[in-house]
């Protein structure tokens, strides 16, 4: 199973192929907002990847769209709730409006 390591806590987590990095990161007991509960619809969960980007899903149009409305966004950015965890590791940052819940 991949590890999805957290970024600036430093916390590590296993989860399967398959898990939203939105769940990986509050199972690994850090905080990340939900807004919208997951649809996509808003910023709230906006991260950066800097580790095993090609493993997790790929940007879908509706992502795309939110991505394109955030200050901020670079070619690192996702949407937790739409990036879903692959095969290999991943290094997420959570943004310091995202992880001060």
């Amino acid at each position: 199973m991949p590890v999805v390591s957290i970024m600036p806590s430093g916390k590590t987590i296993e989860m399967p192929a398959g898990t939203p990095l939105v769940d990986a990161i509050l199972a690994a007991g850090d905080s990340i907002a939900q807004k919208c509960a997951g649809k996509g619809e808003c910023d709230s969960c906006h991260i950066f990847v800097h580790e095993g980007r090609k493993s997790i899903s790929k940007i879908q149009r509706k992502e795309n769209e939110q991505l394109d409305s955030i200050v901020g966004v670079g070619s690192k950015s996702r949407l937790a709730c739409q990036a879903i965890l692959g095969e290999e590791n991943v290094t997420v940052e959570l943004l310091g409006f995202a992880s001060g819940l």
